[in-house]
């Protein structure tokens, strides 16, 4: 199986925010290191997952740790009201029949 790095993180955020913290949400910048990033959001629009893909842990951590992404969540502080986060390791099943 070819290994991947994930980032994942959940955020709760405070009803009717939604439009706002998409554009506090999204980088300046193209991080380093990032190879995909997907967006999942609930019906209510009150939590959004974030997965991100990195070619390392090394690169997700040097974004983790970086000025720009210190930024980026000051920005999102506003509309959040929870949130969770941890890094995985793991690579795309294969499906019987698929």
């Amino acid at each position: 199986m070819e290994q991947h790095f994930v980032w994942v993180t959940t955020r709760r955020i405070r009803p009717g925010s939604l439009a706002d913290f998409e554009r506090a949400w999204r980088p300046g910048i193209h991080p380093d290191g990032l190879l995909h990033a997907f967006a999942y959001w609930s019906e209510d629009g009150q939590e959004i997952t974030g997965v991100s893909v990195w070619d390392s842990q090394d690169a997700c951590e040097g974004w983790r740790a970086s000025d720009a992404e210190r930024e980026r969540r000051e920005v999102m502080a506003p509309y959040v009201v929870e949130e969770s986060e941890g890094f995985y390791r793991g690579g795309r099943l294969t499906i019987p029949g698929g």
